[in-house]
């Protein structure tokens, strides 16, 4: 899950260790297709996703605005044929249009305001070449999942390299309405513990679909899992692809 403070490079060293590989990324890389594309990964956080694009021959920019992240990413083996642009997607400008451009790992929940949705979207959908797709994924508000990110469902200890054992729980600190903000501890050593807060914001489907028809986006895709079936009052995931 996203943390607003991966911008520190211990915490960045950690995120691919405390997020593994899961079906979202066979989801997306099958959404890519075989055939070459030019696609932009936003929020590209390690670079993981990108650089397997890459190595399959997709043309793929990763853009992310975590300092930490992107050396991480720069630095990853393979990462070579991506381009990095350091970034935000409200504010990202370059002159390639793309066929794809994904937003995965839950980061369109760090989009709190209604207004900030729309100025990522907008941009977006200017880089988009004709016909051209944006796929992302947000957590389903009806599931409540937020309510298992307590220390006693999300304690582990992880080795992570260069930096040896690291100890990781989640702890939720308030929730209200659409709005849920947590805490990631990273605990080093025993007198070595960093705390990053996040707030995420939880958006219905409805709430959803009438930012993306503002946007200009007029043909949207649901699914409600990694699966692709249809989105349900107990879908883990509101996942969309819109034209």
């Amino acid at each position: 899950m996203p943390c607003t403070a991966y911008t520190d490079p211990r915490l960045a060293a950690c995120y691919d260790a405390l997020n593994p590989l899961d079906p979202a990324d066979a989801f997306y890389i099958a959404l890519a297709g075989d055939a070459p594309k030019t696609i932009l990964d936003i929020g590209c956080g390690t670079g993981r996703l990108a650089v397997a694009l890459a190595e399959r021959g997709h043309r793929v920019t990763g853009a992310d605005p975590s300092k930490g992240m992107m050396k991480v990413a720069r630095n990853r083996p393979g990462a070579q044929p991506v381009r990095w642009v350091d970034s935000v997607a409200a504010s990202l400008a370059l002159d390639t249009r793309f066929d794809l451009i994904i937003m995965t790992g839950h980061v369109f929940q760090v989009f709190l305001e209604d207004d900030a949705v729309r100025a990522t979207l907008r941009n977006l959908r200017r880089h988009l070449s004709h016909g051209g797709r944006i796929a992302f994924e947000t957590r389903n508000p009806l599931v409540e999942e937020w309510r298992e990110w307590i220390p006693a469902l999300t304690r582990e200890s992880l080795q992570v390299p260069g930096i040896g054992a690291v100890d990781i729980h989640y702890d939720v600190t308030e929730a209200k309405g659409a709005f849920v903000t947590f805490e990631t501890h990273f605990r080093f050593a025993p007198d070595d513990i960093v705390i990053a807060p996040t707030t995420l914001r939880f958006m219905s489907r409805d709430e959803l679909a009438g930012l993306l028809a503002e946007s200009g986006f007029t043909e949207t895709e649901w699914f409600g899992d990694w699966d692709r079936s249809p989105v349900s009052a107990t879908s883990p995931e509101i996942i969309v692809l819109a034209r």
